[in-house]
Formats: structure tokens, C-alpha cells, sequence
């Protein structure tokens, strides 16, 4: 291969893997009949992580999934069939050592994504050309986002659905971004509700 061509190639293929769709992994739990329709109201899952101001966010955007499917929101005045609990979850890893070790680096192309469950998304070293990339300083971690949501039936609070959808991305990337993360999630997670309970699967 020429060194144009070469060249070429390796410039394409950062642009390449930011077209990468990120997939999410998906689980679902319902009784048999799970609800519907019916009014909801999303309440903060005890527990989550998330300052209140970025839980309205999150919150919006579970609500509107919601709609998609068949639920009304609740009006604030007044008490709703179901409530919804809803948490999002952020986590870090390295995905690689500074280049002063003598391990391995990883080396970003800003598009490399995997899912829940220890997937990988594709990453590449070693190229051995002078083309000007830069392998120093610390490679991006890793955020691996996750969405839990639990519908419970207001009257009695028996759990009737519950859901937790996760994908990872490159820091820094656009798929990492936590509204961009939460709406891809909630709409993996709720997409054909109520799913096949007790099954994991993964949503490109």
C-alpha cells in the first residue's frame, strides 16, 4: 500500500468509528398482565445518584418514552394510577496506561463503544507509521451509563414492570453525554413495552 493510500485510510477510520452505533442491553421483569395505560407519575428512585436538578431531565425523558407506549402523565394536583421510579447511574474505567508504562495503551478513535456485561468496542494500536497520531498522555476512560426504571401500581405499591438498560462510551464522546446517553436507554428500555420478561437482550 502506498503511502497516500495509507494515509488516507488511517484518517478515515476515526470517521468511520464515530458513525458506531452504541448497542444497549436491555432487561425487562412483568407479571403476567402488566398495566397498559393509565396515569404516571415519575418519582426519584431512593437511592439515585443524580442531583435533582439533572433527575427532571431524566425524568422528562422517561415520561415521554412512556407516553409512546400508552401512559398519560399524571397532573400534579392529583394522584396517579402508577408510579414510576426512575434512577440513572454513571460509572468510569480506565480503558488503557499512559504510554510510560510498558503495558499496552489504548488508542481512541472516538467512536469505540460496547455494551453492558463487558462487551468492548473497537480500539487499535501498535499502527507503527508516522502519520502524526498521537499515542501519549492518559486514553479516555470508559462511562458505562445505566437506566433503571420500576412501575409500581399506586394503590397497593406492588412492583408491575421493571427495567434496567445500560451502554458504555467514550468519555468525551457524544454518545457519553448524559441526556444524550438517557434518552437512547429509556428508549431501548421502554421501546416495545412490556418486552419479554426475564430476557436480556441487546437494542442497536
Amino acid at each position: 500500500m502506498t503511502k497516500p493510500v495509507l494515509l488516507a485510510a488511517l484518517i478515515a477510520l476515526p470517521l468511520a468509528a464515530c458513525t458506531t452505533t452504541a448497542p444497549v442491553e436491555v432487561t425487562r421483569f412483568h407479571v403476567a398482565d402488566p398495566a397498559r395505560t393509565g396515569t404516571v407519575a415519575i418519582e426519584e428512585m431512593p437511592g439515585n445518584p443524580d442531583v435533582s436538578l439533572e433527575f427532571r431531565t431524566y425524568a422528562g425523558i422517561v415520561s415521554q418514552e412512556l407516553q409512546r407506549v400508552g401512559f398519560t402523565p399524571a397532573p400534579s394536583d392529583a394522584q396517579s394510577d402508577y408510579v414510576a421510579l426512575v434512577s440513572l447511574d454513571r460509572s468510569f474505567r480506565p480503558s488503557g496506561i499512559d504510554n510510560g508504562s510498558d503495558r499496552p495503551v489504548s488508542v481512541g478513535v472516538g467512536g469505540g463503544f460496547g455494551s453492558g456485561g463487558g462487551r468492548r468496542g473497537g480500539s487499535f494500536g501498535g499502527l507503527g507509521v508516522g502519520v502524526g497520531i498521537n499515542l501519549s498522555g492518559k486514553p479516555k476512560d470508559i462511562v458505562t451509563t445505566q437506566l433503571h426504571v420500576q412501575l409500581r401500581r399506586r394503590a397497593d405499591s406492588a412492583a408491575v414492570w421493571e427495567g434496567r438498560a445500560s451502554t458504555e462510551a467514550k468519555q468525551g464522546s457524544p454518545a457519553a453525554q448524559p441526556v444524550v446517553a438517557a434518552q437512547k436507554l429509556a428508549a431501548a428500555l421502554i421501546g416495545g413495552y412490556p418486552g419479554e420478561s426475564g430476557r436480556t437482550i441487546t437494542v442497536k
